[in-house]
């Protein structure tokens, strides 16, 4: 792009001119200031008084003419060599800001300016710089983490796929019922699996219209389509809470408390486990907890859940029925930054996991109606906050 531009002349060299020339501009004035306040007023002609010679205008006007320019050609040399040097001492901190964007384009991005010194214009931008390089090298991190993870799992059914034909050609007398019924398993996981990267990746893109949704109805609803999972697993499914209004995608938003629900009740005690459900409205934004039962996480693990292919201290397993394909609190954490929301886990003491998702609540509480004369506002009839209900 930029190398079809002509070239033109250096920032310092035009602040080294704009210097020499604001004192040539103030040196003329200052001389024209003398000449027409001074010397219009000295007589020309001689002077005919006893004494010494006394100067008249002309004499005045021969003797400062030429310091007048030498005047101005030390303020022209001055300005240039002193507008110079002050030149690329001011520009000294974009030189490094210029060099180091060059090397992040180069594909550098450990690199970090660390400029010194006190908050100025340029320690700003450099600090700007730094921090956006810091995000897009960990963006840039994540993003192969995720590549080379993704590449594995989508291998890994194509790669069971071809055994089992290989087996279906080398041994034509076998029953073919068992080899449909893993391929179909296969080949039912790969989409699951390529439908979620899909969804990440429009969650990632923000490719969604926003609306004003409720939590606490789309966590009822979520519940509701997990309670014979609940069911299958022996846990309790508890959902409670208040109203919670935020704005955003409800399908995404829906599928994030699917996602939540569903690793509650998976990754939950063998027998007798609990998931707990409860939305909560506060002054400024709307949470959703998420609570359950299981396993002892050690605290440094936690963390590591939102990756990818990831499930506590190890990568998932494609031998659970049950287990999703690994993207599950991926997906989460995509679509709650997303909708400009946070994502906590905590792991709690006894076993089990705490997530606690909180968004902004809608900028405002009213709809407002506007007409030609005046504005009237209709505000909406909140329900009371909901009983729990227990599922079993």
């Amino acid at each position: 792009m930029t190398r079809g531009r002509p070239p033109g002349l250096s920032v310092r060299l035009k602040l080294a001119l704009s210097y020499a020339g604001f004192l040539m501009v103030a040196g003329g004035l200052l001389l024209a200031v003398v000449w027409v306040f001074l010397l219009r007023y000295v007589p020309d002609g001689q002077f005919w008084i006893p004494g010494p010679h006394v100067p008249n205008r002309s004499d005045l006007q021969r003797a400062f003419a030429p310091r007048a320019l030498q005047a101005l050609a030390f303020l022209l040399v001055f300005g240039l060599v002193g507008g110079w040097i002050l030149a690329g001492r001011m520009l000294a901190p974009l030189t490094r800001i210029t060099n180091a964007t060059r090397r992040a384009a180069t594909g550098s991005l450990s690199h970090r300016i660390q400029m010194e010194g006190r908050r100025d214009e340029f320690r700003e931008l450099a600090d700007a710089f730094d921090t956006m390089l810091a995000q897009l090298e960990a963006h840039v991190e994540e993003q192969k983490r995720f590549a080379a993870n993704a590449s594995h799992e989508l291998r890994t059914p194509l790669a069971i796929t071809q055994t089992l034909l290989e087996v279906a050609r080398n041994d034509p007398n076998r029953d073919t019922g068992e080899l449909v019924r893993i391929l179909h398993a296969v080949n039912t996981r790969a989409i699951d699996l390529t439908e979620a990267l899909l969804l990440l990746s429009r969650a990632d893109q923000r490719a969604f219209t926003r609306e004003r949704v409720d939590l606490s109805l789309l966590a009822e609803e979520a519940a509701e389509t997990l309670l014979p999972l609940a069911e299958k697993h022996g846990v309790t499914l508890e959902t409670s809470g208040d109203v919670t209004p935020t704005t955003g995608s409800p399908a995404l938003l829906l599928q994030m408390i699917t996602n939540l629900v569903h690793n509650a009740i998976v990754h939950n005690l063998p027998a007798d486990g609990t998931v707990t459900v409860r939305t909560e409205s506060q002054a400024d934004a709307s949470v959703l907890w998420v609570e359950n039962t299981g396993r002892r996480l050690r605290p440094e693990l936690v963390p590591t859940l939102t990756e990818p292919f990831q499930r506590g201290t190890r990568r998932v397993r494609t031998d659970d029925e049950h287990a999703g394909v690994g993207l599950g609190l991926a997906i989460v954490n995509s679509i709650v930054r997303a909708h400009d929301g946070t994502l906590t886990l905590t792991a709690r003491p006894t076993g089990g996991l705490v997530v606690r998702t909180r968004f902004p609540r809608p900028t405002t509480s009213v709809q407002q109606v506007t007409r030609s004369a005046a504005s009237s506002t209709v505000r909406a009839e909140l329900p009371p906050p909901r009983p729990r209900r227990r599922h079993r």
